[in-house]
């Protein structure tokens, strides 16, 4: 990847506590909701299921371009990634995120090479990575003008 690129997510609260998000670049909008055990509707993605969704889709696009740049062959990948929500004395966090990639090889003797590949993913997995920067936050409040009838 060279220069810069700049992604875009606009969210929206539909109802309650479900809402809508929308990338430019994909056609389909994401229904959401808080986690059922809050009160969300079963059946939508939580904040919470995106975020480890980004971590677990950014682990195995960046393990298959490091093994297409290193010539590695694998016969498949499967990404779990666990998270662990906990209430500190500052409110809610995540606590612990554990990423548990499952590769498949056809041989044997590729294993520690994989190891070395799956190892390099992990420290350049750009959602990871995110996870260590600071994060600007700019609000904006607009309140709504009443038209006056006169």
């Amino acid at each position: 990847m060279e220069g810069t690129h700049t992604y875009r997510v606009t969210a929206w609260r539909v109802a309650g506590q479900n809402g809508i998000a929308k990338s430019e670049s994909a056609p389909n909008a994401i229904h959401f909701t808080v986690p059922p055990q809050l009160g969300g509707m079963e059946g939508r993605w939580s904040s919470e299921e995106l975020f480890l969704s980004s971590l677990a889709a950014c682990f195995t696009t960046s393990f298959n371009a490091i093994a297409d740049d290193s010539r590695f062959e694998y016969v498949d990948l499967e990404v779990e990634v666990k998270g662990t929500v906990a209430k500190t004395s500052t409110g809610y966090r995540f606590t612990g995120v554990e990423i548990r990639p499952k590769l498949k090889i056809a041989e044997e003797a590729d294993q520690a090479r994989a190891l070395e590949l799956l190892s390099k993913t992990k420290n350049l997995c750009l959602v990871s990575r995110a996870l260590e920067i600071p994060q600007e936050f700019r609000p904006q409040i607009e309140a709504n003008k009443l038209a006056t009838v006169g």
